[in-house]
């Protein structure tokens, strides 16, 4: 039998010098775009909760080594409010309604359909007001169904936590990954309960195992094997381990502390115990968040190439009109009639069928994009999809095959060895963490597992 702690000393030095089995999330550099977004308040507070011993941290959240109690969330819930991030809002009724009706054709469609009732051509009048009236509704309608239909796919992603409690009654059933999630001596009198995202406040214990979301900002106080996603705030692919040692934080950013967890990410591999720093809105996502949504709609390139026309339109009818006007009224002395001609001029300068056949012939891409299970919330928005001639992505991994193929092992010289492969491969085939993609591209050289006797004259110590 072979003794491997010469074979792992060298493969340590291997690894360390080669740098391919040893990928951080991203380099630092990555948390200083975040960083802009974030207060540097919030990024004092997070790095100092890292640095810190466990009973400092407890003590600054109100918390205490068996947790808190069902009173002591209910009031935290209370001042501090739910666990939500800032998102768009739903538009009342009304301000969709104005929403949908304003815009350049639409006033002066209107502003014609007045004149026009003042003038007692009550013909022009129903005639104008009928268009505007249907395009506005025919928008309204369709966007208010889309907005429903989005509405109701989120209500059905209901989203819970595993957090331990002290006093109250019986406890939800926990499952079996959820059971095995490591103490070390915190949160022993206090049992276990599945409560609503929304509902976690700092301070809490929450018990984490594979799958799991994150449900907000938490210090690691236990773990084992625990690998992260946080793909969503570094848009780095590979997860990356987390441990509960505060000696693991040493890195400048926030990102780069290996015993925080953000809100946001996820759970790959193994289990956990962690102490909520920071909920909804105050956490590290909830202030970018915040910061990016508005309810205030940018216009869309169809909505500004629409206007455009509109404009012309009218700076050509406020020209016209008044020529037509003095050189009717000058000529034939009939100053009635003349404005009356003037009038009709605005109007055939007017297409009064252009903001419905814009709104229906939108809205009928809507119906055929829903049949095809896509919600179009804003009927603008589907000629700025149609008008995309180039789409940038750089999710990789998740568009194309997202596994990585082995081509060569070298040495620290950049030099072909097989001893590398060795080495890599009884890394790869002992690893009792996640095996992630590189590990993968290495075990498919079954070959070795042959050729080396691993199951034979090796054993892991």
């Amino acid at each position: 039998m072979k003794n491997l702690k010469h074979l792992f000393q060298a493969f340590l030095r291997s690894r360390h010098a080669l740098g391919l089995f040893r990928r951080n999330a991203l380099p630092s550099g990555t948390a200083v775009h975040h960083s802009r977004s974030v207060s540097p308040t919030l990024t004092r507070e997070l790095l100092r909760a890292s640095r810190d011993d466990i009973a400092a941290v407890l003590a600054r959240t109100g918390s205490s080594e068996d947790g808190l109690t069902r009173e002591q969330a209910r009031a935290a819930l209370t001042r501090l409010g739910p666990n939500e991030v800032e998102h768009e809002k739903p538009l009342p009724g009304w301000l969709h309604l104005w929403y949908c009706y304003r815009n350049p054709f639409n006033l002066l469609l209107t502003l014609l359909a007045v004149v026009s009732y003042a003038t007692e051509d009550m013909k022009a009048t129903v005639v104008i007001a009928s268009m505007v009236l249907l395009s506005t509704l025919l928008r309204f309608v369709q966007e208010g169904r889309s907005n429903r239909a989005a509405a109701r796919l989120k209500a059905m992603v209901s989203s819970t936590a595993t957090v331990l409690r002290r006093n109250g009654g019986p406890p939800a059933p926990a499952d079996a990954d959820s059971a095995d999630a490591p103490h070390s001596g915190f949160g022993q009198q206090a049992r276990r309960y599945e409560v609503p995202l929304r509902e976690v406040v700092p301070g809490d214990f929450v018990v984490l195992s594979a799958g799991d979301m994150i449900p907000a900002d938490c210090r690691v106080l236990s773990a084992k094997d625990l690998f992260v996603s946080q793909s969503a705030m570094t848009g780095e692919s590979l997860p990356v381990e987390k441990r509960a040692d505060a000696s693991a934080s040493n890195g400048t950013g926030v990102l780069d502390a290996s015993n925080l967890l953000f809100m946001g990410t996820n759970v790959v591999s193994g289990t956990a115990l962690a102490v909520v720093l920071a909920t909804g809105n105050r956490s590290y996502f909830g202030t970018i968040a915040t910061r990016v949504t508005s309810n205030d709609r940018a216009p869309t390139a169809f909505e500004t190439g629409v206007n455009s026309v509109s404009w012309l339109l009218i700076r050509f009818a406020a020209v016209m009109v008044p020529v037509v006007l003095f050189i009717n009224g000058y000529t034939k002395g009939d100053w009635a009639e003349a404005f009356l001609f003037a009038l009709s001029v605005a109007v055939g300068l007017t297409p009064e069928m252009l903001p419905m056949i814009v709104t229906s012939t939108l809205a009928k891409g809507a119906v055929v994009l829903s049949r095809r299970k896509v919600v179009v919330k804003r009927l603008d928005a589907i000629q700025n999809f149609g008008a995309m001639d180039v789409l940038c992505t750089d999710k990789t991994g998740t568009l194309t095959q997202d596994r990585i193929v082995l081509e060569r092992h070298t040495d620290a010289f950049g030099q072909p060895c097989d001893e590398t492969l060795r080495f890599a491969y009884l890394n790869s085939h002992y690893q009792t963490g996640l095996k992630n993609l590189l590990d993968h591209a290495v075990l498919e050289h079954v070959e070795l597992h042959t050729q080396m006797r691993v199951a034979e004259d090796y054993r892991k110590v």
